[in-house]
């Protein structure tokens, strides 16, 4: 497997399984060579006495975490992955059909008990 699909794909297995905590160790020590890569070319460019400071440390670290954001948090908030699309003529699985049945039910039952339907959108402001 291309080991940047293996460190960007999130891992659908609850808890700390030894190969979430693997990837997480292998993204954090990814953005910190990222980081000491950064500070070494603005080092070598002159620009060592703004990284000195600590808004000069915070600016960098700010500057390469946002883009790692995504990367960093990919198994953490992102719950399993959605589940695969159904091949013509493939019947789905149970779990996949009660999950159908239970969003049909919760649709339905959205407006139980209310005289009037849901909300119609008239395309403008009332």
């Amino acid at each position: 497997m291309n080991p940047w699909t293996w460190l960007t794909t999130a891992d659908p297995d609850p808890g700390f399984t030894r190969s979430k905590l693997f990837k997480i160790l292998a993204r954090t020590l990814l953005f910190v060579a990222v980081v000491t890569i950064l500070q070494a070319l603005l080092y070598a460019v002159g620009l060592g006495a703004y990284l000195r400071t600590w808004w000069g440390t915070l600016l960098l670290i700010t500057v390469v975490y946002i883009p790692f954001f995504k990367l960093m948090t990919l198994d953490t908030l992102v719950g399993p992955p959605p589940p695969r699309p159904l091949k013509p003529g493939q019947k789905p699985t149970a779990a996949q059909a009660s999950q159908v049945r239970i969003a049909k039910r919760a649709e339905k039952n959205r407006f139980a008990g209310v005289k009037k339907g849901p909300p119609k959108n008239m395309g403008g402001r009332r």
